[in-house]
């Protein structure tokens, strides 16, 4: 797993903006764990032979990938895809209504689905204004990172 600086920044960041007490990322030789208002006990520091030792880093959050042009479909279509590996969902719980159906009138920054990825909930939102078309994945399925999900037809 690599990860550097930035991204570490980053995930803190949207983490401090939610409500996500604790966060745990583990790899094979990577573990992460960060949570809010706990002081740490102390981690040891390591000599300079164990520092290089350490294996790179790989990033936990993917750059994210929401919109691309969608192939073989009508020119104009866009093809919202996966920003990240998890699970699928049309709607915000299981016993209410999807965000989205076919030929819904979608807005730009409006909620289509949600990807859960290690237990958080991560709204997948419009980037552009439209109507959709299609939904390729059914809900409560595996997607991963690239995977089309809907396909919008954009408003004229």
């Amino acid at each position: 797993m690599e990860f550097d600086l930035g991204q570490l920044r980053e995930l803190l960041k949207i983490l401090n903006e939610t409500d996500i007490e604790e966060l745990n990322l583990k790899s094979d030789d990577f573990e992460l764990n960060v949570r809010k208002g706990v002081a740490s006990a102390g981690v040891p520091p390591l000599s300079p032979e164990q520092l290089t030792d350490l294996p790179a880093a790989t990033p936990a959050v993917p750059a994210p990938v929401p919109v691309t042009p969608a192939p073989a479909t009508e020119k104009n279509w866009v093809e919202v895809t996966s920003p990240m590996v998890g699970t699928f969902y049309r709607s915000p719980a299981p016993e209410e209504p999807p965000f989205v159906e076919i030929g819904d009138k979608v807005r730009n920054g409006q909620t289509l689905c949600i990807i859960e990825a290690m237990k958080l909930m991560n709204e997948i939102e419009a980037e552009i204004s439209g109507e959709i078309v299609e939904i390729l994945v059914e809900n409560a399925q595996p997607v991963a990172f690239g995977d089309p999900l809907l396909r919008i037809k954009p408003s004229a």
